[in-house]
């Protein structure tokens, strides 16, 4: 039946190469669009299925394989399936890092040293974290960490995003003066700054 989802799905490209959603089976709701593939929940499950156009089905496989590597550490989703074009995991429910910071839900210290720890692990089986950024990180109702998308984790070049955020929260974020809500705009203001080598101080802030 996942062979049958993922094939439901039909894809279309916006004129910067974004993802769209053309149609799909009527059992799929849309919960998550990146760049590489779209996140739909199954009616009556509490699994998702992540489905890839055409192009980019290696990065179906090359994920479905890390996700496989990362099974026995419980802060990334399980996986109960694959195939060329989908993955099927487990449907997580929080709030993003991004979430916390836009609706004023606290980020607690303990939360940030713990995914630290679990990078810190991933790294001790041979792959790379990266694109660890404030959308990939969920807070569940029971304050666990997760820790979703990991396409790019064997990536061989360095990525600084998880160390420059983790600088960010001990230097700015528990700071008394630091804002408790932020608006979307201007948080991805900073992040297309940030993307962008806009900031070059962001990385330079006295411990």
């Amino acid at each position: 039946m996942y062979e049958v989802y993922a094939n439901s799905v039909q894809f279309a490209f916006g004129l910067l190469g974004n993802i769209k959603v053309k149609s799909c089976h009527s059992d799929l709701k849309l919960v998550g669009t990146g760049r590489s593939a779209c996140v739909f929940l199954v009616e009556n499950t509490e699994k998702v299925i992540k489905v890839f156009p055409a192009k980019f089905h290696h990065v179906a496989k090359e994920e479905a394989e890390i996700y496989l590597q990362l099974k026995q550490i419980p802060h990334f989703p399980y996986i109960y399936a694959s195939g060329p074009n989908y993955i099927v995991m487990d449907y997580i429910k929080g709030f993003t890092l991004f979430d916390c910071l836009h609706k004023g839900i606290e980020i607690r210290e303990e939360q940030v040293e713990e995914i630290d720890r679990v990078l810190k692990l991933v790294r001790s089986k041979g792959l790379n974290p990266s694109d660890v950024h404030l959308r990939n990180i969920l807070v569940t109702s029971e304050q666990r960490v997760k820790i979703i998308d990991v396409a790019r984790y064997k990536q061989t070049k360095h990525c600084e995003q998880w160390d420059d955020l983790r600088d960010a929260y001990f230097q700015l974020y528990v700071r008394p003066y630091f804002p408790r809500k932020l608006p979307k705009v201007v948080m991805n203001v900073i992040g297309r700054m940030y993307k962008n080598n806009l900031i070059p101080f962001y990385t330079k802030f006295q411990k």
